[in-house]
C-alpha cells in the first residue's frame, strides 16, 4: 500500500483494513526516500498508474483511491 502522511482518505484506508484485522504493509510516499520515491515511480509507471494516493494491492489486483467495497471483493471480507 503507497499513502501520504497527510491524505484523509490513506487514514480512511488503513482504517478499513485495521477495523478487520487484514495485515498490511504500506509506506508514505511523502516521508520515504528519495530511491524509495524513484522505485515507486518507476514501479506506478511500468503499470501506467499516476500518483493517486492511495494505491492498494491486493495479490495482482491494484485499487488506487478509498474503495471499501474492491477491497472487500478482492479480499473475501465485509
Amino acid at each position: 500500500m503507497y499513502t501520504l502522511s497527510t491524505c484523509p482518505w490513506c487514514r480512511k484506508t488503513k482504517q478499513w483494513f485495521n477495523e478487520r484485522n487484514i495485515p498490511f504493509d504500506f509506506v508514505d510516499y511523502d516521508l520515504a526516500s528519495d530511491e524509495d520515491k524513484k522505485r515507486i515511480r518507476e514501479r506506478l509507471e511500468k503499470e501506467r498508474l499516476d500518483l493517486s494516493f492511495p494505491i492498494v494491492y491486493i495479490d495482482d489486483a491494484c485499487v488506487q483511491g478509498y474503495n471499501p467495497g474492491k477491497y472487500s471483493s478482492l479480499l473475501g471480507v465485509k
